[in-house]
């Protein structure tokens, strides 16, 4: 009888890990109900090379959002960027969307840089100011090929 209920216990505890494990793994990937609701934008950008969709969107380094959808717009050849945002976090017109990274070896981030405009871009809207990575690779060939954009 002492076996069997050593048993059960230990299942337990093993399902209690599990839930609290699931239950964290919700909560990073933004599939629990923590939060309030979401505002939904769009931006163009000419690259987004390190975004993809589940990418964190920040404002001062905290988590207000993330990206939901990725396109490329076959007349534009620019990425379309669909973007939640916390609706408490309120957008201006003049708000930009950097693609900022980590470090040299962190991952990449959509930032949500505020403007000081009063005018407010509704949910569905567009922010239009936006700023792509910038590719390290590329950077460090113009250094070496001593290409630079000197005004003369």
């Amino acid at each position: 009888m002492a076996e069997r209920t050593s048993e059960i216990l230990v299942g337990a505890a093993v399902l209690a890990v599990a839930g609290a494990f699931l239950f964290y793994a919700g909560q990073i990937a933004g599939f629990t109900g923590g939060q309030g609701g979401v505002s939904e934008y769009t931006a163009s950008f000419r690259s987004v090379e390190g975004i993809t969709v589940g990418t964190d969107v920040r404002l001062a380094g905290v988590k207000v959002g993330t990206v939901v959808g990725l396109e490329l717009d076959p007349v534009t050849y620019r990425a379309e960027t669909r973007l939640t945002v916390d609706e408490n976090v309120v957008l201006t017109d003049d708000t930009a969307a950097v693609i900022a990274s980590e470090g040299l070896l962190g991952g990449s981030f959509v930032e949500i840089v505020p403007g000081g405009s009063p005018v407010e871009i509704e949910p569905g809207g567009e922010i239009y100011d936006t700023q792509s990575a910038l590719s390290l690779v590329s950077l460090l060939m113009k250094f070496v090929s001593g290409d630079s954009e000197e005004a003369e």
